[in-house]
């Protein structure tokens, strides 16, 4: 008799208490030789006490690995997960190590902070890397000593929380650009944990669209339809930049507006990414693509009433355009980089100093959201930097409008705009890539 074979260990959020952070990856599956791999290096290291980082992009499911270490480590308390990007600079040190009442205005009550409520749990503190400076030298000094100080307090209480963190930017990168503070990193880093992308790990992709499309139908009360050969063609050959929470979206939307007990791959959904991921770059796009969506092929958009322009008329410094028509580079056949390589010596060599950095921020930030027909989520992959930083250069480049201060565009000259008091913040625009 046949062994059986194995099933992939799939985790979902599906559940009672489980509640995402946000809408991101919702369910992980590791069927990918790499992914298998990857479960067993973090079945060895759950059931230690030492701190764990965490690593990848966005969409690609490092809440629910944090869930799962929690799962395998034996603790009694509680999974608490906090958002480090969504706590405003003035609460963050309340939030997260709680206050006495009256230790400020509106503080009526005490409160416990998170690192109080996880006690004896583990605590996931997601996108580490936008926790403001002072914030992180309280963080360490907790995390060091085992025990919190609330505000408004002198008594400290001791606390036993195993820490999990995760960022989607490289934080060595912000080390050396003096927005994360190197102790810190030491101590959070002890256990590292790399998430791959979809696109990295191709053996994942169907499990993940066959769990969806089941949990959709089920939760509709459609029957289970089948994906058709071409569509499974295209969910294996497209790239995936929004990770898994975009394939849940595609296969979500497929089930709407599938009439059969086929999924075909015109009912698919997919806005960008093609031949983008090292594993997709020899793959042609499917002869069935989606018609509701044109797929990329490297030419700038037209600019409607309802969306940006693309900008055209921008020049890459040297006085010409970055591309032409069809998107490629007009040098001499050499790889990307080396092309940039080249004509950035030859901007230095011609034109000496001035204000490069800047035009070439704009070049890129420009070229990236054309790409993507203006979709922010999908820059901020293409880029590798979180949504957050991505919003920001967007405004500084005047692609997105911040109604903060469009009551004051008059008033204010463009060396006057809060926005440019930020211009350090590109050097944490490095993807978590190592």
């Amino acid at each position: 008799m046949s062994q059986e074979l194995k099933q992939p260990v799939l985790l979902s959020l599906e559940g009672g208490n489980a509640q995402p952070l946000s809408v991101r990856a919702k369910a992980l599956v590791f069927s990918d030789p790499i992914s298998a791999t990857l479960l067993e290096y973090i079945e060895r290291i759950a059931p230690s006490e030492a701190p764990v980082l965490i690593g990848g992009e966005t969409g690609t499911g490092k809440e629910l690995v944090a869930r799962h270490i929690h799962l395998l480590s034996g603790r009694k308390g509680p999974f608490l997960a906090v958002n480090c990007g969504a706590i405003s600079d003035q609460l963050a040190e309340s939030e997260l190590f709680g206050h006495e009442a009256g230790a400020f205005t509106g503080a009526v009550g005490k409160r416990e902070g998170w690192f109080e409520a996880a006690n004896e749990g583990t605590l996931f503190l997601d996108e580490i890397g936008d926790l403001p400076l002072p914030l992180q030298v309280k963080l360490l000094r907790v995390l060091q000593e085992k025990e919190v100080v609330r505000i408004g307090s002198r008594k400290s209480i001791p606390v036993n929380v195993r820490l999990i963190a995760a960022t989607n930017v490289d934080l060595d990168y912000a080390v050396s650009a003096g927005h994360f503070r190197r102790d810190l990193l030491y101590r959070i880093n002890i256990a590292h944990v790399k998430l791959p992308p979809l696109r990295e790990r191709p053996g994942d992709v169907m499990p993940l669209a066959e769990h969806f499309l089941k949990t959709y139908a089920q939760k509709m009360g459609h029957r289970l339809p089948q994906f058709s050969p071409q569509a499974v063609e295209l969910l294996l050959h497209y790239s995936w930049p929004g990770n898994i929470r975009e394939l849940e979206n595609v296969v979500h939307f497929a089930l709407l507006v599938a009439s059969g007990d086929k999924i075909e791959a015109s009912h698919l959904k997919v806005t960008g990414g093609w031949n983008t991921g090292n594993h997709f770059q020899q793959v042609p796009q499917p002869v069935h693509a989606p018609q509701f969506t044109q797929p990329f092929n490297q030419q700038p958009p037209q600019a409607s009433n309802n969306t940006l322009p693309y900008p055209g008329n921008y020049t890459n410094g040297f006085g010409n355009h970055a591309a032409n028509s069809n998107g490629s580079s007009s040098g001499d056949g050499d790889d990307p980089m080396t092309a940039i390589a080249k004509q950035l010596r030859r901007l230095f060599s011609e034109q000496g100093n001035g204000n490069h950095f800047d035009n070439l921020e704009s070049l890129i930030v420009h070229e990236a959201f054309a790409h993507v027909r203006s979709n922010q989520v999908h820059a901020s992959a293409l880029l590798g930097i979180s949504r957050n930083v991505m919003r920001t250069l967007l405004k500084r480049h005047g692609l997105l409008v911040d109604t903060a201060f469009s009551k004051n565009i008059d008033s204010h000259s463009l060396g006057d705009h809060p926005l440019d008091n930020h211009k350090e913040l590109s050097s944490l625009d490095a993807s978590f890539a190592s």
